[in-house]
Order: structure tokens, then sequence, then C-alpha cells
């Protein structure tokens, strides 16, 4: 597992978690330098997701991980958690787990799904394979990178990214990343004191998480953009410069 820091001669901490199957490299390529050039990032990889030969444990042994660095280095504390889908799991935990305290937690459109462990085998017995078998041969890869740039509007070296992620990192690892995710839950009416939690909300992707979002936390701060699911993060300005003015925002907010 790493942990890189950049922009440390910024005074607010923010530490950016990526997504399913992701790294923070391909995750954050696209707004990276800009918040970099405000914030002091910490940018997270997860085991099995960082260039090692290690798989990833699940979801809860991960988070202590996170906890311990953010108490050894930072002193238990973070002004922000950036959560990019499975990520907003990690700042989820992090806020109701109560170990460390984070001001800001900022969750990325995130499904926030859980279910029972009979569900969640079925589902990643279902969704594992089909993950893992975006770039299994030429046709299928290109097939698999036209149907991103048309769903979310990527440009042609950002697809590529995306897909390498698929490719470059151990099924082992995916497997247990995606099921163990839908087995940490979160309370409902979750409220810690002097924490916010933000919601970017992609409204592409039904009202039925936004739902989800009400019922976890208690008074959450929702921000709801017409776009797909983390599609700020895929490089057109008009999704990522407003959510990252609303991130701007949510930063100078009180807690």
């Amino acid at each position: 597992m790493t942990f890189e820091e950049f922009g440390t001669e910024n005074e607010k901490t923010m530490m950016l978690l990526p997504g399913t199957a992701c790294d923070w490299q391909t995750n954050f390529c696209n707004v990276f330098t800009r918040l970099a050039a405000g914030y002091h990032l910490i940018c997270v990889n997860y085991d099995g997701f960082d260039g090692s030969d290690d798989v990833f444990p699940d979801m809860i042994t991960v988070t202590e991980k996170i906890e311990d660095y953010i108490l050894e280095r930072h002193g238990g504390r973070l002004d922000a958690a950036l959560g990019s889908s499975l990520g907003s799991t990690f700042v989820g935990q992090l806020i109701q787990r109560r170990n460390v305290h984070i001001d800001h937690g900022i969750f990325g459109s995130p499904d926030l799904d859980q279910s029972g462990r009979f569900s969640a085998k079925l589902q990643s017995m279902l969704v594992v394979p089909l993950l893992t078998s975006f770039t299994k041969g030429e046709k299928k890869r290109q097939k698999s990178k036209e149907l991103l740039k048309k769903t979310f509007l990527m440009e042609d070296d950002v697809a590529e990214k995306f897909m390498g992620c698929f490719s470059k990192f151990k099924p082992e690892s995916i497997r247990n990343e995606y099921y163990t995710d839908l087995l940490t839950h979160l309370k409902d009416g979750i409220q810690v004191e002097h924490t916010r939690a933000h919601f970017i909300y992609a409204n592409k992707m039904g009202e039925k998480y936004l739902k989800r979002y009400k019922k976890y936390f208690a008074d959450p701060d929702i921000r709801e953009f017409d776009m797909q699911h983390e599609q700020w993060l895929f490089g057109e300005d008009k999704y990522s410069v407003p959510v990252l003015t609303a991130i701007d925002e949510f930063m100078v907010m009180p807690v």
C-alpha cells in the first residue's frame, strides 16, 4: 500500500481515495494538477493496486492501514478525504469509525451498495469476470474502449488509461475489493461533531442513490450535477470545472 504526498506547501490536507480496480494516477489524472495547486494531497493506492505483488485483502483491513497513516503522519486529522466511487466507502468508514477526524468527507457520486454475503458473492461472480474480461483480445478491448468513450465522453487517451486498469491488476484483488465493499456497511444517520459530509450527486445515476446519501448521513450537503457516474473525472471541462468549484466551496465551509 502506498501513500504519496504532493502540494505540501499548501495549508489544507486532502486525501484522494480511488475507486474500483483503479490507482490514483488514473482515477484523478485529469483533476490532479488543479487539486494539487490548492491542497496538500495525500494520494493512496491500496494493496493490490500499488504496483506490488500484494493482493487486496478486504475493505476494513485497508481502512485500518489508512487510519494508521493518518494517525502517524498527520496527528489523526485531515481537512478532507475525497473518495471516488468505491473510495467513498473508505471516506464513510473513516468518519463512522471515529478513530481519526476528517473535517470534510467528500463523496464522489458513489453507489454505496450494501448486501449480505450470499448476494455479494453472487454479484461478484457476475460482475468481476465482466470487468476483468474487458481487455481480453484486441477486438474486445477496442469495443470496450469505444463504450467508455460513448458513455462518459472520454477522450481516447483517457479511455486507454482506464482500460489499462482492468488488465494490469490481479483479478483476485479486483474480486476481493468488489466483494468486500458490498459487505462493508454504513450505519443510518451518521453524524460526527465538526465533520460535514458532502455528496457529488450525478443525477443520471438515478434517485435511488440520492436516497441512500440521505439515509446514511444526517443532514448531508448534496450538490446535484447533470452527468453520469464520476463523469467529472474524465476530462471534460463542462463537468470537471463545476465539481472542482463545489469542492473548493466545501473546503471553506465551517464544521
